[in-house]
Parts: structure tokens; C-alpha cells; sequence
């Protein structure tokens, strides 16, 4: 099952967003004139085209592992997925923490997660086994790897992070489009969503931040012994391949 967390912005959308920008993110270089708002919202309009695209092609090629793997195993090693693309709020939040201007060039070239894939796994096993089968196909480029199931954040934070580039194929011709996957665990994904509610939604009180972080902190320690506890039983009951951890 995959669960899209938005409808694609229309150029309206995107030319009233942009406009908006110039309170909520002020630091950052936007188009000024009528014409080149009207210019970039065309641009963008396109652009998340491509990456749109782009996640299609991996969610399909995940969903086609998925699919296979129970014709083998007798085992669906993905529970569910969701998709998701960056705001322009947001795009423009990262460009403006690393002193970039909101421009199509810089948007290419310096945020790598605009389309995002969170794939919910089952076990550990099948985290890592997935994403190396996707990655081993041929017309994948992996981009970069931050594994933090096995290197854990400070605050107990775990999943395994890809950025993978695929080719979509446009009226223009192929184009390589990165897409960001994390991997994760059921029990890891609803931690997280505690966590990011804890972290985003309640940053204005940090007394409340700083009562809860250790008790998640301790709740990450035991869902992982948890998930390995039932990793264990399932490798018993099911022959599926255990992966290598992702090079």
C-alpha cells in the first residue's frame, strides 16, 4: 500500500507560495518582478514534474520487490509506503540555511530529498534486503548512504537513509532525478512520529522537550531489542535472504 501525504501544487499554488515566502523565509533570494514570479512558477511546475516522476519509478520498483518476494519467501517485507514532496516553504528553508538563492539551478544542484519515499519494513532483515536489491539494479546510482539503524542519533533516532538517482524520461529527453528513501521498521516509524511531534510541535516549550527525551530515548533502546527479539522468530520461520548491510 502506498500513501501519497499530498496533491501535486498547481502553478497557482506554487506563484502564491512563492509570494508568501517573502514574510515566512525573508533571508532568502526570491524573483521580484511579475515576470519572473510568473516564470519560476512555470519552472518549478515543471521541474516537481520530474520528481514526481522520478518517485514513481522507485515506489514501482519497490512495489515489484515487494511482489516478488512473496512469490518467493511466502513474506511481504514491506508493510506499506509513503510519498511525499517538499514544499516550497521548505525547499526554500534548506537553500536558505546553506546561503543559496530560491532559483531552479540551486534547487538541482543543492536539495537532494525534494521527492521522498519512507518505506516501511517489517523486520531489520528486510530493510537492509530491499534496499540492497533496489540498489543493485542497473539503471540505479546511489548518491549517498546514512545508516542510522546501526549508528543510531543521540536521541535514539533509527533508520536506514538512501539517496538514489533513476532516470525519468521526460518529453525532453532522460533525465537523473534524485529521490530520497528511508527504510525503517514499523516500530521505528511510530517512534520517529512521536519524536518529530515532540521535537517540531513543542519546540516553543523546551521544559517539555527536555521531561520527555530520555524516556524516548529508552523507548528507542528497547523497540530495537524488541524488533531483533522478532527478527529472530521470523528467521526461524521463513528462509528469506538476509542481506548485507548496504555498501
Amino acid at each position: 500500500m502506498i500513501l501519497d501525504r499530498q496533491t501535486p501544487l498547481s502553478l497557482a499554488d506554487i506563484t502564491q507560495a512563492l509570494l508568501m515566502l517573502r514574510d515566512s523565509v525573508p533571508q532568502i533570494d526570491t524573483p521580484r518582478s511579475e515576470e519572473d514570479v510568473v516564470q519560476f512558477s512555470r519552472d518549478f511546475e515543471n521541474l516537481m514534474q520530474g520528481y514526481r516522476g522520478a518517485m514513481h519509478e522507485i515506489s514501482t520498483k519497490l512495489e515489484i520487490l515487494d511482489d516478488e518476494y512473496q512469490t518467493r519467501y511466502s513474506h511481504n517485507p514491506i508493510h506499506h509506503m509513503e510519498r511525499r514532496m517538499k514544499s516550497v516553504k521548505s525547499i526554500a528553508g534548506k537553500l536558505a540555511a546553506h546561503h543559496h538563492a530560491l532559483t531552479i539551478a540551486d534547487i538541482e544542484a543543492n536539495v537532494f530529498d525534494v521527492a521522498g519515499i519512507r518505506v516501511m519494513c517489517n523486520y531489520i532483515d528486510d530493510v537492509y534486503a530491499i534496499a540492497s536489491m533496489l540498489s543493485r539494479q542497473s539503471d540505479i546510482r546511489i548518491l549517498e548512504v546514512k545508516d542510522y539503524i546501526k549508528h543510531p542519533k543521540e536521541s535514539g533516532y533509527r533508520s536506514l537513509h538512501v539517496i538514489y538517482s533513476v532516470p525519468v524520461f521526460l518529453t525532453t529527453g532522460a533525465k537523473d532525478i534524485p529521490v530520497e528513501v528511508q527504510f525503517r521498521t514499523i516500530s521505528m516509524d511510530y517512534w520517529a512520529s512521536l519524536e518529530h511531534r515532540l521535537r517540531y510541535k513543542s519546540s516553543s516549550d523546551p521544559e517539555r522537550v527536555a521531561r520527555h527525551a530520555q524516556t524516548l530515548q529508552d523507548a528507542a533502546r528497547d523497540l530495537y531489542d524488541i524488533d531483533v527479539k522478532l527478527q529472530n522468530v521470523h528467521r526461524d520461520l521463513v528462509s528469506a535472504p538476509r542481506a548485507a548491510e548496504l555498501e
